[in-house]
């Protein structure tokens, strides 16, 4: 199995040495919003991880601790208002990556139940969605948070 960590996957979004798909959406103060470095079911599926590295939101810096909580609820509008997202889940897992990350998973109408919370991390092949689908979604996100 790969070590994400050795070198640091994380480090490498935050600098843009690493593109997942849909890349770097938006920066907050010590963070970065990028699309999920995976397949998804769902479109606008998002991450935001921190820049250097904290294990979890307990080891952010005071500053970027505080930036984190109003950064979500802001790129969570947004999957909500451009996206059309009826509902949007926010994540924070850390058992893998050195950078305190949160998923931003949007559910929307269509969303098959199966999908809804947790579920969504367990999505099959079958339900993934084509790299242009996921990057549309990143583009309309980049484009309603750069206001």
């Amino acid at each position: 199995m790969m070590d994400v960590n050795e070198p640091c996957l994380g480090c490498a979004i935050a600098r843009g040495e690493h593109r997942p798909v849909g890349g770097i959406i938006a920066r907050a103060p010590g963070l970065v919003l990028h699309g999920i470095a995976g397949p998804s079911p769902v479109p606008g599926w998002v991450v935001i991880s921190s820049e250097q590295h904290a294990r979890a939101w307990y080891d952010l810096d005071e500053a970027t601790a505080r930036e984190l909580g109003g950064f979500a609820a802001r790129v969570m509008r947004a999957q909500r208002e451009v996206l059309g997202a009826e509902h949007a889940y926010a994540f924070a897992i850390g058992d893998v990556l050195r950078h305190c990350h949160l998923h931003l998973v949007p559910r929307y109408r269509e969303t098959p139940q199966r999908l809804w919370g947790r579920a969504v991390f367990d999505a099959p092949p079958a339900d993934h969605l084509p790299a242009e689908t996921l990057e549309a979604a990143a583009h309309k996100l980049a484009a309603a948070l750069s206001d």
